[in-house]
């Protein structure tokens, strides 16, 4: 009967072990995915699972293989894709509150400038830095600093001018700088219909939180890029009131997640496929550490 406190105890600080190490191993999947990161880690995850079976089924020659490949291949693993775990890194230690206090003025001037930039057919490229501080790449192009106002993105943007060719970055409501550089997405399974705007999009928001507004050339329509993913023909109120939900509701939203999570329907399915994952591959670590390297 002394036993059973024990026992519960046990039982206890397993649970809260395994869903520590389901949520870290998700935040993970989430960090990585739609990246060429997502096919390595499925293959460490299997050659891992090789590494266990090898270590219980007592298989020598099996072992000193895989030994050796962890002492190799997570090194390589680790130069080769510095920059996803540097972009992972990044957003991990992001600032979570920066925006929440923005004005939300310069959303209109923003909006007239991609208005008369479609109806016009000139190309256009706006990046909102949000968490992620975009430092980088505004060292890349051209300091400006000045308030947003229509005008001056018109002026910018106009063909032909010496600052058009590259993306304006506004940081948090001043335009920080123009034509600057952004990195294209590495995304293997775009398709040739994506242009060179949208895939420096694309990029960004691959390696960051950033928000980026897109006029194409060729068609004037207007698209808003944010969390690797592409909102297409967008009429100018529609996109006002998404950069407005971005700078203000998003990050609302952020920071009561922080104090009070969302146990809705939506949120708990969403995503199941991953989550369902990751707390599989939680509960088989958990039983590998726990019973075999435990003993």
């Amino acid at each position: 009967m002394l036993e059973i406190p024990f026992i519960i105890k046990d039982v206890a600080s397993g649970t809260v072990d395994i869903i520590i190490v389901t949520f870290l191993f998700y935040k993970l999947f989430m960090l990585i995915r739609d990246t060429r990161a997502v096919q390595v880690l499925k293959g460490l995850i299997i050659l891992s699972m090789v590494t266990i079976f090898a270590q219980i089924l007592q298989l020598p020659v099996l072992r000193w293989i895989m030994g050796g490949f962890w002492t190799i291949g997570v090194i390589t693993a680790i130069i080769v894709f510095q920059p996803e775990l540097r972009n992972a890194l990044a957003q991990i230690g992001a600032n979570r509150f920066a925006n929440i206090f923005l004005r939300p003025e310069f959303v209109t001037e923003i909006g007239k400038a991609i208005e008369v930039c479609a109806a016009r057919k000139m190309g256009a490229i706006i990046a909102l830095e949000r968490a992620t501080g975009l430092r980088n790449y505004i060292e890349s192009g051209a300091k400006i600093n000045s308030e947003v106002t229509a005008e001056l993105l018109g002026t910018i943007f106009t063909p032909n001018s010496p600052l058009h060719d590259g993306a304006v970055i506004i940081r948090p409501d001043r335009i920080a700088a123009a034509a600057c550089i952004l990195p294209l997405s590495r995304n293997p399974n775009l398709p040739k219909s994506v242009g060179t705007r949208h895939r420096a999009a694309l990029g960004l928001t691959e390696e960051t939180d950033a928000a980026v507004i897109v006029v194409s050339e060729e068609t004037g329509d207007i698209s808003l890029v944010h969390d690797k993913k592409i909102l297409s023909n967008l009429a100018i109120d529609t996109l006002e009131k998404e950069i407005t939900n971005l700078y203000t509701s998003a990050s609302s939203q952020r920071f009561h997640w922080q104090l009070r999570p969302s146990f809705n329907r939506r949120d708990m399915i969403s995503n199941l496929d991953v989550k369902l994952i990751s707390f599989l591959l939680a509960w088989l670590l958990w039983v590998y550490v726990k019973y075999y390297l435990g003993h």
